[in-house]
């Protein structure tokens, strides 16, 4: 079993990597994974449903949602239509629609919302062709790396 930990940061994380786990045994039903991480552009939260929890019915008034399913089946209803996604499948809901998540079957399902409002910036990645590098270029500019040597 995992164990999720949760950490508050009274200062925005700004440089630096951090990582957090999925907690595939937790009751709990709402994990805030932009908090662990010290997410500050959009929303990112574990949700675990128990065999037959449902959520609230929502909406959000700006904010567009994705639903990334990691275990179980989901039952996404929009506005009253059942939408049955498996474990790898994703879904987007605009803001101002209602949704209510369900867990209808036997199994704990498992999901990842992410959930932002405004326009996405484009494409802002750099690439380097080696770590000496500091200047980046546009990725389609550098050539992919060769792959790993095989195990030996």
């Amino acid at each position: 079993m995992w164990i999720a930990v949760v950490i508050c940061h009274d200062e925005p994380i700004s440089e630096g990597m951090t990582s957090a786990r999925i907690d595939f045994g937790t009751a709990e039903r709402f994990l805030s994974l932009r908090r662990a991480l010290g997410v500050e552009a959009f929303g990112l939260n574990q949700l675990t449903l128990q065999p037959r929890q449902r959520g609230r019915i929502n909406r959000h008034r700006s904010q567009e949602e994705v639903y990334l399913v990691l275990a179980g089946t989901l039952t996404l209803v929009v506005e009253r239509e059942d939408h049955a996604l498996e474990a790898g499948e994703l879904a987007r809901v605009p803001a101002r629609v209602r949704r209510r998540l369900e867990n209808r079957g036997a199994e704990p399902c498992v999901l990842v919302a992410i959930g932002a409002a405004g326009q996405h910036v484009g494409r802002d990645g750099e690439a380097f062709a080696s770590w000496e590098e500091r200047e980046g270029r546009p990725p389609q500019e550098v050539p992919l790396p060769d792959d790993l040597p095989a195990p030996t």
